[in-house]
C-alpha cells in the first residue's frame, strides 16, 4: 500500500518530463497538445477568460506538430471550407455595413472561433486522445452540478459578478450555459449506458446512470432554461429512434411521460419555468411589456423585415443594432422600443448580415457536420449530438456566435469529426481500401 503514493508521484513526474522534453521529442509535442486541450475542455464550464487564453497556447502548440501538406489537403473537405468560407463571408460583410468599424469588428469576433475547427480535426484526426477531452468535460460538469447543488442551498457562495442577477444554483456564468452543458451531458451518457448494459457491464452502467440522473435532477429542481427543456425531449427521441427497438420507445414514452408529471409535480422550479412560457406571451401581447418571449418575438419580426430589404447580401457585418435602432418605435419600457444587437435566432442573425448567401453557407455547413457524424461508435454520437443541439438552440439564441456554446460547438465538431475520421481511416486500411 505503501508503494501506490509512489507510484503516482513517479507517474506525474514522468508526464511532466514528457511534456518539458516536447522541444526534441515528436510523441511529447503531441501529448503537450493534447493536454492543454483537456484543460480547455474542464476550463470552459467555469471560465471563459481561460478558454480565451487556452485555444491561443493550444494553436501554438499545434504549430509545433503541423505537417503542412496533409494540414492544406484536409483543408479541401466541405466539413472544414465551409466554417472558412462563412468567417470569410462576415470579414467580407464589413465592406457594405453602414455601422461604425468598431461594430464591424466587433461583429466578425464571434465568428472567427469557427476558423479554429479545421485545426482540430486535422489533430484529432491523428491523436488518439480525443476521448480524454470529452472525460473531462464531463468530470468538469459533474463538479458543476455539486457547485450548483451548493449555491441553491447557500445563494451566499455564488462567484457571479456583483451586481449581476443572482439565479438560484449558479455558481458562475448563467443558467442557459450550464443548462447547455447538463443537458449535452445528459443525452450523450445515454448511449455510453446502453453500450454496456448490453455487454453486460452493469456496475460501470449504474455509474453512469447516477452520473446522468445527477444532472437532470439538478435541472428538474434547481434550475433549467427554457430552451434546454424544449431541446431535450428532441435530443432523446433522435436517441432512441437511432439506438432502441420501437417496442422500447414506446415504453421509455409512457416512462418518460410518467415522469415528467412528476417532477412537474414535485419541482416548483419547474413549474415556474414552464409557467413563464404563456404568461411572458399574454403579457407581451396585452400590454405590450418586454418579456423574453414577447421581445423574440419582436425582434424576429423586424429581422424578417431587414432581411427582405436586402435579401441576397444582407446589410453587412455589424448592422443589426443600427437596423433596430432606426426601427424603433415608442420608449425604451416598451417592446417595440428595444434595441439589440442579436434577434436570439441564429439563422436571422446570418441572415440580417450576409442575406441568403450567409444563410447557405450556414445550413450546409451544419449538415455537412451532421453528415459527418451518421454511423456508429460513441464519437459519432457525441458529435452528432453537438450538432443537434446547436442546430435546435439556434431557433432560440444566436448560439454558433455566442462564446460559451459556440465553443462547445466548436471543440465537440472538431474533436469528435477527428475522431470519426480516424476510424474510418482505421477501418479502410484494415480492409485494403485505403488510398496508397
Amino acid at each position: 500500500m505503501a508503494d501506490h503514493p509512489r507510484r503516482e508521484i513517479n507517474s506525474i513526474g514522468s508526464l511532466l518530463s514528457i511534456m518539458a522534453s516536447a522541444r526534441h521529442d515528436p510523441f511529447a509535442r503531441m501529448l503537450n497538445v493534447d493536454l492543454i486541450a483537456v484543460l480547455v475542455a474542464a476550463l470552459l464550464p467555469w471560465s471563459t477568460s481561460g478558454v480565451g487564453i487556452g485555444m491561443p497556447v493550444w494553436l501554438a502548440a499545434l504549430a509545433a506538430t503541423l505537417e503542412p501538406r496533409p494540414f492544406l489537403r484536409s483543408l479541401r473537405r466541405p466539413i472544414c471550407v465551409l466554417p472558412i468560407a462563412l468567417v470569410a463571408l462576415a470579414a467580407l460583410g464589413t465592406l457594405w455595413s453602414d455601422a461604425s468599424w468598431g461594430a464591424r469588428l466587433y461583429a466578425l469576433s464571434p465568428a472567427t472561433k469557427l476558423l479554429v475547427l479545421p485545426f482540430l480535426l486535422y489533430h484529432f484526426e491523428r491523436s488518439t486522445r480525443g476521448m480524454w477531452v470529452f472525460i473531462a468535460f464531463l468530470a468538469s460538469c459533474t463538479l458543476m452540478t455539486v457547485a450548483s447543488w451548493i449555491v441553491a442551498i447557500d445563494p451566499s457562495l455564488t462567484l457571479k459578478v456583483p451586481g449581476e442577477p443572482m439565479d438560484r444554483g449558479i455558481f458562475v456564468k448563467n443558467y442557459i450555459d450550464q443548462s447547455q452543458e447538463f443537458l449535452l451531458c445528459t443525452v450523450v451518457l445515454a448511449f455510453p449506458i446502453i453500450t454496456l448494459l448490453r455487454e453486460g457491464k452493469i456496475r460501470l452502467a449504474l455509474l453512469l446512470t447516477l452520473v446522468a440522473a445527477n444532472f437532470v435532477v439538478n435541472m428538474v429542481f434547481v434550475v433549467v432554461s427554457r430552451t434546454a427543456l424544449v431541446t431535450l425531449p428532441v435530443m432523446l427521441a433522435v436517441f432512441a429512434m437511432a439506438h432502441l427497438k420501437w417496442r422500447t420507445n414506446v415504453l421509455l414514452f409512457f416512462a418518460a411521460v410518467i415522469f415528467g408529471a412528476l417532477a412537474w409535480t414535485m419541482s416548483p422550479q419547474l413549474q415556474a419555468t414552464t409557467d413563464k412560457f404563456t404568461r411572458d406571451y399574454r403579457i407581451y401581447k396585452e400590454l405590450n411589456q418586454p418579456t423574453s418571449i414577447g421581445l423574440r418575438l419582436e425582434y424576429w419580426e423586424k429581422s424578417l423585415r431587414f432581411f427582405a430589404e436586402a435579401p441576397v447580401i444582407g446589410h453587412g457585418t455589424g448592422s443589426t443594432r443600427g437596423l433596430f435602432e432606426a426601427a424603433a418605435t415608442g420608449p425604451a419600457v416598451l417592446a417595440q422600443g428595444h434595441v439589440i444587437g442579436n434577434p436570439h435566432n441564429q439563422t436571422l442573425n446570418v441572415a440580417v448580415q450576409w442575406g441568403t448567401i450567409g444563410v447557405v453557407i450556414l445550413y450546409a455547413m451544419w449538415f455537412s457536420h451532421f453528415s459527418l457524424f451518421r454511423g456508429e461508435g460513441l464519437a459519432a454520437w457525441i458529435g452528432l449530438m453537438v450538432v443537434l443541439q446547436n442546430m435546435f438552440s439556434s431557433l432560440f439564441n444566436s448560439h454558433l456566435f455566442d462564446f460559451h456554446e459556440g465553443w462547445m460547438y466548436v471543440l465537440g465538431v472538431g474533436i469528435a469529426g477527428g475522431m470519426v475520421l480516424r476510424a474510418r481511416s482505421e477501418a479502410a486500411e484494415s480492409s485494403g481500401t485505403a488510398r496508397p
